[in-house]
């Protein structure tokens, strides 16, 4: 068992790929699940998530709940 607690992160579009999977290991599932699997790209440690959901025509809004642990409705 571990001493210290993981540090609560709110995801944000302005945070970059790299970081974000930097903070959590688990982000790299949610993240290929919208088509991203340019991990090893250099770009993906310098380009945020608003860029990459635009690169590659994902919804942004969506990824960040995902990736924030909101529960996702459909209408």
């Amino acid at each position: 068992m571990s001493l210290f607690k993981k540090k609560s992160v709110e995801y944000t579009e302005d945070m970059t790929v790299g970081e974000i999977l930097r903070y959590d290991k688990k982000n790299k599932k949610i993240l290929l699940g919208f088509g991203m699997h340019c991990f090893s790209c250099p770009v993906s440690q310098m380009e945020t998530l608003k860029e990459a959901a635009e690169v590659h025509g994902v919804d942004l809004q969506l990824m960040l709940n995902k990736l924030n642990g909101k529960k996702i409705t459909t209408k």
